[in-house]
């Protein structure tokens, strides 16, 4: 338990630094948007706004994660971070559609981006630091396991690429391409709806108890090799949050001890933790005369 918590803890460092970091880029961004009127400078300064939000629902997920179990929640509240993940995903789906509606109205409206160098350069700064950040949070996912922290990392690269974009459409502008920056603002759209929906789409299989079938059958195929063990006849897994949690049924001698098969499913257990990091493992063990034919 206390090797979770400390993940959790190291995970909400990397969503710290995101806040402060989306915070003034947004800012930045809004601000020489609107002075200069480059449709997709105020696009990827809407998609950071809504990326605090976002982060701040993300860290509010992970700290109720770190409660202890209670009465009414006897295995605790890890799913608290995947169902802030799959809101921050919602409202980056709401985002995109408003993005994209925008940048469409402008084109009806013909408004044309000013080139500025400003402008142009705000969005190559956004894209340099984006990119650290997304580095920094891409690691720290790693060593913690975090499912929503490497969501906050994919959408950190996808600003980073938008970022990028943006001061093409603005540079784009010198050449009298005005065209460009619309068509950069709808990329941004399409962008963020793409991350939301797939963010969505995988805490709605953790949620919904999916599991990966090939990881399953990693740990049969390890198990399967412990001295004792003849059969495995049921094997089963699911996600409390960023935990794997596993049920496993076994067959074994019907003769073996108490303590034998007791050793045995410890065994199992420190197996698939230091080859998976599946952090609970629930082991049912029966006799194999029960499974004669």
């Amino acid at each position: 338990m206390s090797k979770q918590v400390e993940r959790l803890q190291e995970s909400e460092k990397g969503t710290k630094i995101s806040i402060a970091v989306y915070i003034l880029m947004a800012g930045l961004k809004l601000a020489v948007g609107f002075f200069f009127n480059a449709s997709s400078l105020i696009a990827d300064g809407l998609n950071n706004f809504g990326d605090v939000i976002s982060y701040v629902a993300m860290l509010i997920g992970m700290r109720t994660s770190r409660i202890p179990p209670d009465e009414n929640h006897p295995y605790g509240h890890w799913k608290a971070e995947s169902i802030a993940s799959l809101l921050t995903s919602f409202i980056m789906i709401l985002l995109g559609m408003q993005v994209l509606i925008d940048a469409i109205g402008n084109i009806l409206n013909g408004e044309l981006t000013i080139s500025n160098p400003l402008a142009a350069s705000v969005g190559l700064i956004s894209a340099t630091v984006m990119w650290g950040v997304y580095r920094y949070n891409l690691n720290l996912s790693r060593k913690t396991h975090s499912k929503g922290l490497k969501a906050v990392a994919k959408d950190n690269l996808a600003d980073a690429l938008t970022s990028l974009g943006t001061s093409v459409a603005i540079f784009a502008a010198t050449f009298s391409l005005w065209w460009v920056d619309y068509v950069m603002a709808i990329i941004v759209g399409l962008i963020i709806l793409k991350t939301g929906i797939e963010i969505a789409s995988e805490n709605v299989f953790s949620l919904s108890d999916g599991f990966d079938q090939e990881l399953l059958a990693q740990y049969h195929s390890s198990i399967i090799k412990i001295e004792d063990i003849q059969q495995i006849v049921s094997l089963k897994a699911r996600m409390y949050g960023n935990n794997i949690y596993v049920d496993i049924t076994i067959v074994v001698n019907g003769e073996m001890s108490v303590q034998t098969s007791h050793d045995l499913t410890e065994e199992v257990e420190e197996l698939l933790f230091k080859q998976f990091d599946v952090m609970h493992t629930d082991v049912h063990v029966e006799p194999l005369s029960m499974h004669k034919i």
